[in-house]
């Protein structure tokens, strides 16, 4: 069954076609979650709460693009919406004051296996977690993430900056070099 097969049965109240909407996609987006939560059962709690708000507003789908992107989009923002219930940011910081350990070059990860990043992340504070995972993974810009999260853009770029300094440093410690 195509996408858009898929979405009209789900909103005429098909069963078979939310259990299938709900197999293709929650193994994918629960990799998405954990890259936010703390742990499984957190990302656990946010996939749901995102596959109600799926479910609740797949008549707004309208097959502009992919429906992955569109139900990935949904679970980022529920997953910013459990962060922002729960964490309270640092206070904006000027980028000059930021302790730079990592410079402007991206660093290659030769040899780290997905799940040794995944675990690294996710070691990170979740000011730092969130900003990498949505600009280094998800592709968002500062000045989105900013307007997502209701911080500055010079927050979102100090914490992605810090974020790498993080993620360099724990490299470092493992001996895994550049």
């Amino acid at each position: 069954m195509d996408d858009n097969t898929l979405v009209k049965n789900c909103i005429e109240g098909d069963p078979r076609a939310q259990r299938a909407l709900f197999e293709k996609f929650a193994p994918k987006m629960l990799g998405v979650c954990i890259r936010y939560t703390r742990n499984t059962e957190q990302a656990e709690d946010v996939l749901q709460d995102g596959f109600v708000k799926v479910f609740t507003k797949l008549s707004h789908y309208k097959g502009g693009g992919s429906l992955e992107g569109w139900v990935r989009r949904i679970m980022v923002n529920t997953a910013l919406d459990q962060i922002r219930k729960n964490v309270k940011f640092q206070d904006n910081v000027a980028m000059d004051q930021v302790d730079y350990k990592i410079e402007q070059q991206g660093f290659i990860l030769e040899g780290l296996m997905e799940e040794d990043l995944l675990k690294l992340i996710n070691e990170m504070p979740t000011g730092y977690k969130t900003v990498f995972n949505m600009f280094a993974i998800e592709g968002y810009s500062h000045k989105e993430i900013a307007e997502q999260m209701g911080i500055s853009e010079n927050t979102s770029k100090s914490q992605y900056s810090r974020a790498r300094a993080f993620l360099k440093t724990k490299l470092e410690e493992q001996g895994i070099e550049r």
